[in-house]
């Protein structure tokens, strides 16, 4: 391997880094302002708990819902829950 690929690897490889710290910074800042949000809500007198879950169930179809809904319901019976 040549000094000068040694370089352009140097430099592509520097540059993948960079991008990934700059990632994880906005990341970071995202995250951050999430829980901001969750504290905001909290202080609203919001469960959030609750919220969470209602966030991740908004990403989900609709069918996805009523199975695992139901996978719940039948576990639950199973456990003598109901």
């Amino acid at each position: 391997m040549t000094n000068t690929t040694q370089n352009v690897t140097a430099d592509e490889l520097r540059a993948i880094v960079e991008r990934i710290e700059h990632l994880n910074a906005r990341i970071s800042d995202e995250t951050e302002s999430r829980k901001e949000i969750y504290a905001e809500a909290k202080g609203s007198g919001y469960c959030t708990k609750t919220l969470r879950k209602i966030v991740a169930l908004r990403k989900k179809r609709a069918d996805e819902i009523a199975e695992e809904e139901a996978i719940e319901e039948m576990y639950r019976q199973a456990l003598g829950m109901l």
